[in-house]
């Protein structure tokens, strides 16, 4: 099957608005997924964030897929799509040809997954994700495509760290408001008597 080139401008051009237009990494993730499944006409999109301590995959957002695929067990690191966490994309084109890569090949199956894309989610050298692109047919993704997709891939890992980022600034902001009205109070009391 011939590989075609699936994204275009258009695709860039809605990410790239939902990545500058949110400060939710919830709906933001959300909203990429279905962006990404829509505009590739494909199954279904996840994007997951990296547990460093338990070494598992983490949903982040998901659409097109069932709970029942989303919850079928733990992805482990070593285990599913190994590749993709030493910085490399991975194409699973057709999952009915035996892939060693896939921790749960019945699951998709069952799922009516046929080729599975996983990208790594990098920041500063360092994946802290991963995109999972779901089809329902053998899929050969283009040279042009698998570089789209990890630029894209590159992107979120910006967008997750930068609404983290944004997020911890505004905590810290009021805990420390609420500290120093809470310090100054007293002080201003013992002025006035």
């Amino acid at each position: 099957m011939p590989s075609e080139n699936r994204i275009n401008i258009d695709i860039f051009k809605a990410v790239t608005r939902s990545v500058a237009h949110s400060e939710d990494l919830d709906v933001m993730t959300n909203h990429l997924a279905q962006l990404l499944t829509a505009g590739l006409d494909i199954k279904g999109c996840a994007i997951f964030v990296l547990n460093a301590v338990t070494e598992e995959l983490e949903i982040l957002a998901s659409f097109g897929l069932s709970a029942k695929y989303l919850t079928k067990g733990p992805l482990n690191t070593p285990k599913s799509i190994r590749e993709t966490f030493q910085g490399n994309p991975v194409v699973i084109a057709d999952i009915s040809r035996k892939n060693k890569s896939l921790q749960y090949p019945d699951e998709a199956h069952k799922e009516g997954i046929a080729a599975i894309v996983s990208l790594p989610v990098v920041h500063l050298g360092e994946v802290v994700g991963v995109l999972r692109l779901y089809h329902w047919e053998p899929w050969q993704v283009s040279d042009q495509d698998l570089e789209s997709l990890q630029i894209l891939a590159g992107m979120i890992g910006l967008a997750m760290t930068y609404t983290r980022f944004h997020n911890s600034v505004h905590a810290i902001a009021e805990v420390l408001g609420h500290t120093f009205q809470v310090e100054l109070t007293p002080k201003m009391k013992m002025g006035k008597h």
